[in-house]
């Protein structure tokens, strides 16, 4: 059986463990958080290395995509230096495919997207599923200026996105990770709707569900949301909102979405190959393989 193992900056109260099977292999999937501590994080990575099949990086992102361009940031840089063995991935190099696959086979299970307001929290850690709504001809707006540096400043075009993002994310990767992204405790508190108006003049909401979560107003009726790791307290919590409709786009394990750091070592563990020896196609052929298709969740 192969072992896979996240390691995430994010609250210990959201770690799971399931045995599945993936392309008729078993496999342990495991999601251990560290509250926000870099130490406990390098700590457990070191233990680890060496002693499981794949590492997935989780909380934060190793790596940030902009068209042709990749960026590291410099805290889960980090991080990744503490693993030497052991292959590791942040689930950056699945977000460009599945994700983007997971846009196009919505559409392709009949639900349209050409007549929904989309509003992407973040684009610049979800590049695979930004290029879909573009392609789709989605009107989306590009959040990442309001979620993640606090100016509340929606970008509604592509292009415009692409340049602003290209020009901010060499500054971006340099700073402290905790004032971009909720981690440890700061996963746990109350969301604070002050973004309120952002998500009421949308109807589909996407992006990585905790950025989704941290500035999410109570009434969220007939929204949908694209996102991932949820739990199933984060599904009862939404409905509870009034959410009609909520995609994962990663599989769902006894009532839980993983991220895509999770099944990005998954994948690798079955490979049995380094990160940078898989291309976009490796991955393609993966998902081809085994069907895949994102989980629709109807509440209402």
């Amino acid at each position: 059986m192969k072992h896979v193992v996240s390691v995430s900056l994010g609250s210990s109260k959201r770690n799971h463990s399931v045995e599945t099977e993936i392309l008729g292999v078993p496999i342990r999937i495991e999601r251990i958080g560290t509250d926000g501590s870099f130490t406990k994080a390098i700590s457990l990575l070191k233990q680890l290395d060496g002693r499981v099949d794949a590492i997935g990086l989780g909380g934060i992102d190793l790596y940030l995509h902009c068209d042709d361009k990749r960026f590291v940031i410099r805290d889960a840089r980090k991080l990744a230096n503490a693993v030497r063995i052991t292959p590791l991935v942040d689930g950056s190099g699945l977000k460009l495919t599945l994700e983007y696959l997971a846009i196009k086979k919505m559409v392709e299970k009949g639900l349209d997207l050409k007549n929904k307001k989309v509003l992407m929290v973040s684009a610049i850690d979800r590049w695979g599923m930004a290029k879909a709504f573009y392609e789709l001809g989605v009107q989306v707006a590009y959040g990442d200026l309001v979620f993640g540096l606090g100016i509340p400043i929606l970008i509604r075009n592509f292009e415009t996105f692409k340049k602003i993002a290209t020009k901010l994310a060499p500054i971006v990767v340099k700073m402290p990770f905790k004032m971009l992204y909720p981690t440890g405790k700061e996963q746990e508190k109350e969301p604070d709707p002050k973004f309120k108006k952002y998500y009421e003049e949308a109807d589909v909401i996407a992006g990585d569900f905790l950025f989704i979560r941290k500035y999410m107003p109570r009434e969220m009726d007939g929204k949908w949301i694209i996102t991932n790791t949820t739990t199933k307290d984060d599904i009862e919590d939404l409905k509870s909102r009034g959410v009609e409709l909520v995609v994962t786009t990663t599989p769902v394990y006894e009532g839980r979405s993983f991220g895509t750091n999770v099944m990005e070592a998954a994948f690798i563990a079955i490979l049995e190959k380094m990160p940078e020896e898989v291309s976009e196609k490796d991955y393609f052929d993966l998902l081809e393989k085994m069907n895949y298709s994102p989980e629709i969740i109807k509440l209402k």
